[in-house]
């Protein structure tokens, strides 16, 4: 598996970011489409509204999050985009792309965890 990083969707995109894939549910304010670089935008890997609402209401229940949004990566339709996650990164370096400004504790932080989870 080639290498997979995560940045904020804010951040300027670098050549080496590979392969730019936004993990969010919603589009990242502020970001037009043309100038955000983004190659892939996976919705469907993203938490569910429910749980993305309930997280940031609680930013402490980390744990929890995760244990909730690892529950919902099981889902035939979320794994259809896990698969095509894993597609691009048996073809090179990935970037998994978020909007939140907390860089240690977001979806693309729990989903490369879930990821390395599973290999």
């Amino acid at each position: 598996m080639s290498s997979l990083t995560l940045k904020r969707v804010y951040e300027a995109p670098e050549a080496s970011d590979g392969a730019r894939i936004l993990v969010d549910r919603l589009w990242p304010r502020g970001i037009a489409k043309d100038k955000a670089r983004i190659d892939l935008w996976l919705k469907d890997i993203a938490p569910s509204d429910a749980l993305r609402k309930r997280f940031h209401g609680n930013p402490d229940a980390w744990d929890e999050f995760c244990t909730a949004y690892a529950g919902e990566l099981e889902d035939a339709t979320a794994q259809a985009a896990v698969h095509e996650l894993r597609e691009h990164l048996a073809k090179g370096p990935v970037t998994l792309l978020y909007a939140a400004r907390n860089e240690e504790r977001n979806n693309a932080v729990a989903l490369k965890a879930w990821l390395g989870r599973r290999v």
